[in-house]
């Protein structure tokens, strides 16, 4: 892990919910993770990114004191999830990758039944959010839709307002409306000031709900990302394309415009200028017949291609 990540991992250091040192499970054939260190804020929503078999779930599964470590620690509150899991429990909301129902014949009885382990007796969280998904709770657990239950998980995660959430990849199974759906009700949750971890493997998902994002690859984190930082760039990049060969040509000698790439066949080019003086620069495009001028917006899955070169490194392989 570079000195740089080190520096990010370090710098979450306030108020600090989770917390992750040198975190090392190792089933052998290099399955597991290894040395995996970061800290969670109080109120913070942090992504985890990475293919299915990198190490989201076991590193999800150490916090929930579900396995030992090997070597390292890690810290809910303070506290030892493996020794203090009971104690942990009762302030977390958590949504496992694998959804195993208990044998309750609908998914009315199985929230029920979870509300009555954490004394939960106000279901009306419960109901907005059934409502919210579109979900029908009388229905047998047996014969749901892999949609259907994972947003039966997701009801029992969030309806007792946990002070922590943590989701091993939430919108499993859920149809893009439905997606939106959660995401509206995760955005409730961080009003609210819960604390939130989520692996996923979605950059837009992650880009749209996220403070912070980690990237795991083969048990490794390889790189934690501050989204308000990669949102205030200080430049923007447009691709413009010209209706004529000689202002295409011109443009190059405008010195506001850092070309960045070029198509000659096409008469088109990619410019980088300074975001505070982006308007103003574009603007002066006017002089010439320009057939089109559209931003290019860095995303993450844009910032993961530019720093760790696409597929050898692909989290959404």
């Amino acid at each position: 892990m570079s000195q740089e990540v080190i520096d990010r991992i370090n710098a979450l250091d306030k108020d600090v919910v989770i917390e992750i040192s040198h975190l090392t499970k190792d089933y052998g054939k290099g399955r597991g993770v290894f040395d995996i260190s970061f800290k969670v804020p109080k109120g913070c929503t942090f992504g985890y990114c990475g293919t299915n078999g990198a190490g989201k779930t076991t590193t999800l599964r150490h916090i929930m004191g579900f396995l030992r470590p090997d070597s390292g620690t890690v810290r809910v509150n303070g506290l030892d999830p493996w020794t203090n899991g009971e104690a942990i429990k009762k302030s977390v909301g958590y949504l496992p990758g694998e959804i195993a129902f208990p044998p309750v014949e609908s998914g009315s009885a199985f929230l029920k039944s979870q509300a009555e382990l954490i004394d939960l007796t106000d279901m009306s969280k419960a109901e907005r959010i059934i409502n919210a998904l579109q979900l029908d709770p009388t229905a047998n657990l047996k014969r749901m839709s892999k949609g259907m239950k994972q947003k039966t998980a997701i009801v029992a995660a969030f309806m007792h307002s946990p002070d922590i959430i943590l989701l091993d990849e939430p919108t499993t199974g859920l149809d893009p409306l439905m997606r939106e759906a959660f995401i509206d009700v995760l955005e409730e949750e961080k009003a609210r000031g819960a604390t939130i971890l989520m692996s996923n493997h979605m950059f837009d998902e992650l880009e749209e709900t996220c403070d912070y994002v980690g990237f795991i690859k083969d048990g490794h984190l390889i790189d934690i990302v501050d989204m308000s930082e990669l949102r205030k760039r200080p430049y923007r990049e447009f691709n413009v394309g010209f209706a004529k060969a000689e202002d295409y040509h011109k443009a190059f000698l405008d010195e506001r415009f850092n070309v960045i790439s070029r198509d000659d066949d096409l008469l088109q080019v990619v410019v980088r200028v300074d975001g505070k003086t982006a308007d103003i620069a574009i603007a002066e495009l006017s002089k010439y017949t320009v057939k089109q001028c559209t931003e290019i917006k860095y995303t993450l899955e844009k910032y993961f291609l530019d720093n760790f070169g696409g597929q050898e490194h692909g989290i959404n392989d």
